[in-house]
């Protein structure tokens, strides 16, 4: 829950209350709530702005996900698990999601020629749980995200397989699949 709420909003709305409060004491000649309105609210109102500048949003689910993947979730690995979260969050300070994990993966040669991750999907594939991560990539082709597979796999392995398809022109699917299974 506490994920979904994006902090800039919580300290622009508690550091514009403060603030008003601060000049509303001042108004009425309040002495203390106004030193406290004006030194608490105004950083506050200011740090607001600053991580609203900085502010990435969690990308969208594209399908909801269904109560049989919900239990598939057991056979996550960590780093599907760590992916899912982060992407599905308020960054702050990033210029995009994954930027530095396709960076490493020679999929960034420049910040304009990044794939962006626009959705994602949980899945189940053959039985096993699945990671679909939706990219807008116009730079790169299907075949440059194909020779990468075994660099992918082995970037966000272990028991992953990474399945790439191009559904349309300058979109990329890449599914990362677990091979672990509850047996």
């Amino acid at each position: 829950m506490l994920r979904k709420i994006p902090l800039a909003a919580v300290g622009l709305t508690v550091g514009g209350i403060l603030t008003a409060v601060g000049f509303y004491a001042y108004a009425v000649g309040m002495n203390t709530l106004n030193l406290a309105g004006f030194f608490y609210g105004i950083p506050l109102l200011l740090g607001g702005l600053a991580l609203k500048a900085a502010e990435l949003k969690p990308v969208p689910y594209t399908t909801e996900t269904t109560p049989e993947v919900e239990k598939l979730r057991s056979q996550a690995t960590p780093t599907q698990e760590q992916l899912r979260k982060d992407v599905t969050r308020y960054r702050y300070g990033q210029e995009a999601h994954l930027d530095e994990s396709l960076e490493k993966l020679g999929l960034s040669p420049s910040d304009a020629d990044r794939p962006e991750l626009v959705g994602i999907q949980e899945q189940s594939r053959d039985g096993a749980y699945t990671l679909l991560m939706e990219f807008d990539s116009p730079f790169f082709s299907l075949e440059q995200w194909q020779e990468r597979r075994e660099k992918i796999e082995k970037f966000f392995g272990p028991d992953i397989i990474a399945e790439i398809t191009q559904p349309q022109k300058s979109k990329i699917d890449l599914a990362l699949k677990s091979v672990i299974s509850n047996q």
